[in-house]
């Protein structure tokens, strides 16, 4: 296939390490392209092959997974999944605000692992309602105002459609759910999902999450 999705591991521990790559080579459309056991070695890997996602484990020795996301986090850099053992985790939280577009625990099935590429390499992000809102309510309350000046600032330049629209994101609606929540087309949301992440300076849909948290627009519900 010329299109498969180009794809390095990075986790300091082998076995982890192999078995992801050896599981995610079984799909004809992954080409698994590297594999690194140090946050340094991943910075310098995706530099040289170019993938278009990496998995990425937080605790690394040399350099974290939290600063080789942030180095790699870049207009064209690759998409970056968080693989952890433990869901609330604040660094998983900090590796999310520093560019990472979801994360998976490290017992994940074989499929969702397969479609979490898929969904990530696609342009969207791995917003797993429960886990991440969960995630991102528990953390973000403890970070209220610590958004980026910039996206603060950029808030009120939001229309109230796009403001609303956010808030629904925020909320872990789907453009699907959106949609029917407002009568309107899934394109129109589309439309106004890609201009909020253009005024705010985000790279996708968990930046905004994240930001409209930070930011105090939305607020977690309290036993959420």
């Amino acid at each position: 296939m010329t299109d498969r999705i180009r794809i390095v591991v990075a986790d300091d521990h082998e076995v982890v390490r192999s078995g992801f790559a050896g599981l995610l080579a079984t799909q004809p459309d992954f080409e698994v392209v590297g594999t690194a056991g140090t946050g340094v070695a991943a910075v310098r890997i995706c530099d040289e092959v170019r993938p278009d996602v990496v998995l990425m484990d937080v605790r690394m020795p040399e350099m974290d997974g939290i600063e080789a996301t942030r180095r790699l986090a870049r207009a064209d850099g690759p998409r970056i999944i968080i693989l952890t053992t433990f869901d609330l985790d604040e660094y998983v939280y900090d590796a999310l605000t520093a560019g990472a577009s979801g994360f998976l625990l490290k017992d994940v099935t074989a499929e969702r692992l397969f479609d979490a590429v898929r969904v990530i390499a696609g342009g969207d992000a791995l917003l797993a309602p429960a886990v991440t809102r969960r995630l991102i309510s528990e953390f973000a309350s403890q970070h209220r105002g610590t958004a980026a000046p910039a996206v603060t600032r950029e808030l009120s330049s939001l229309t109230p459609r796009e403001t609303q629209v956010l808030r629904l994101v925020a909320e872990g609606l789907s453009n699907a759910e959106i949609a029917g929540r407002l009568v309107v087309t899934e394109e129109t949301v589309k439309t106004h999902v890609s201009r909020v992440l253009a005024k705010l300076g985000l790279r996708d849909r968990t930046q905004a999450v994240v930001a409209a948290y930070e930011s105090g627009l939305v607020v977690p519900r309290a036993g959420r």
